[in-house]
């Protein structure tokens, strides 16, 4: 799973008013310059602090969460930077940038040295 699947996952259920708040924090972080340990810990803030009405719906999305953190976070220092670019649905703003700066900003992002 990468993160934009996760994020198709979270729209199933963005009725509820806290999912559409994920929803929401999840299409910024794509956009801001954090990096991914701090999505990561965003995230697990998010779901031990937030209260989504259904606890069905709250297992099953954490349980995912869980899953592509393991995967993609956790197992991001095998990654080669297409890898990680993929992972987290990264490639389409890596390919618009214009500058060697803001080159850098998503090198950072994902974690990877240039």
């Amino acid at each position: 799973m990468n993160f934009d699947e996760y994020i198709k996952e979270v729209d199933k259920f963005s009725d509820d008013e806290v999912v559409a708040r994920l929803r929401k924090h999840l299409a910024e972080w794509k956009q801001d310059d954090t990096n991914v340990i701090k999505l990561a810990d965003s995230i697990e803030h998010f779901f031990g602090n937030s209260w989504i009405g259904s606890e069905k719906i709250h297992n099953h999305l954490y349980r995912l969460w869980l899953h592509f953190k393991t995967e993609a976070i956790t197992g991001i220092g095998g990654m080669t930077i297409n890898e990680r670019l993929y992972r987290f649905g990264l490639f389409e703003r890596f390919d618009s940038v214009q500058t060697e700066a803001a080159q850098k900003v998503i090198y950072a992002k994902v974690c990877a040295n240039t």
